[in-house]
């Protein structure tokens, strides 16, 4: 007989909230000796998704390591979630998943049955990606926590990376925004099965999808919106290729009920974290909601893909996205790249 265990009553924080900030991150790594290898191609001296070492001229591996306290209470889908954040790192440097190791944490008292469940959900969530799961480490602790540490290959001619956008780029994304909000509502009984369902769809989605829809086009950057929030992770695209992105609030879509919920006050703790990290970088038009620019703050647990494409192919990208279905859960337009001139890098227009 299966015990049934909630897991977010298990833990404070939930899935990419429980995040540490862009800032606090950057802190910490003040002073760290540069590693000198020509052939780590992206390191932790880059603010990209995963590391890249080239093996030869034609191959290279992408790692990645994510792992995150409960943001489902079903234990099989807490683990697909999990694994499908971990390996949207991978999918967002432009590579194919090969590999994935297990990193586990749970409470002493939490049921066997429980813990199998998430780990399951996180092997066929692996499987589906095309990985092996070839092992792990686990250990206990009072908050279950769970993700997958993911080995990539890619040609890296191929790479994409999140400090390449050109100007005139256009900036397509791949699932609706406000999954922060929306788990933190649930957690706190104020949303319904209905919004559960939705967005438990929306984070067991891979972004294999549009990973590959994308990929016969001309993409110059590519990352994913995950903790640090569409904001956030726009305003690492704009530091890293030295542009101002200009996002445009009304071309966004947003889970049902999420703007109301932030008109509420509804909001998880990473938004505030987010927020003091950018704000100073970011300007918002007269014009867009509070709401709104809450939710462009709002950490995304297994978000979408932010492609910088030629504006040469945002159709046809646009169109293979749409033509993926379910695969990618949304698609929008929501803003270009242009040159900085000063001032704010990232600006939200109405």
């Amino acid at each position: 007989m299966e015990t049934q265990v909630k897991l977010t009553k298990l833990a404070e924080c939930a899935g990419c909230g429980a995040k540490v900030g862009a800032g606090e991150l950057a802190r910490l790594f003040e002073g760290f000796p540069q590693v000198t290898d020509g052939n780590l191609l992206v390191g932790f001296d880059h603010a990209d998704d995963a590391a890249v070492y080239r093996l030869r001229d034609d191959l290279a591996i992408v790692q990645t390591l994510d792992f995150f306290p409960p943001i489902a209470d079903d234990p099989f889908t807490f683990g697909q979630i999990a694994a499908a954040n971990a390996l949207s790192d991978i999918y967002a440097m432009g590579a194919r998943p090969v590999t994935a190791l297990n990193i586990m944490a749970v409470p002493e008292d939490m049921p066997s049955d429980a813990v199998r469940e998430i780990l399951r959900g996180g092997a066929t969530k692996a499987a589906e990606a095309g990985a092996v799961v070839a092992g792990g480490h686990s250990i206990y602790d009072p908050e279950p926590k769970y993700g997958l540490s993911v080995t990539g290959v890619i040609d890296p001619a191929r790479l994409l990376r999140n400090d390449t956008a050109r100007l005139g780029d256009e900036l397509v994304y791949t699932k609706p925004v406000g999954i922060g909000i929306i788990t933190t509502a649930l957690k706190g009984g104020l949303a319904g099965e209905g919004d559960r369902a939705l967005v438990e769809r929306v984070m067991c989605t891979l972004n294999r999808a549009a990973a590959e829809a994308a990929a016969p086009f001309r993409v110059h950057a590519c990352t994913d919106i995950t903790g640090f929030a569409v904001l956030g992770h726009c305003l690492e695209l704009a530091q890293g290729a030295d542009v101002r992105v200009t996002l445009h609030a009304d071309a966004f879509e947003f889970l049902p009920g999420a703007l109301d919920l932030a008109a509420m006050g509804i909001l998880p703790a990473g938004v505030y974290r987010n927020r003091r990290y950018a704000e100073a970088a970011v300007s918002f038009s007269d014009g867009v909601p509070l709401a709104v620019a809450d939710a462009l703050f709002d950490p995304q647990t297994s978000g979408g893909l932010l492609f910088a494409v030629d504006p040469r192919d945002a159709d046809a990208l646009v169109e293979a996205l749409r033509a993926a279905g379910e695969d990618v859960p949304a698609v929008q337009r929501i803003g270009t790249v242009g040159p900085y001139e000063g001032g704010a890098r990232v600006l939200v227009r109405p």
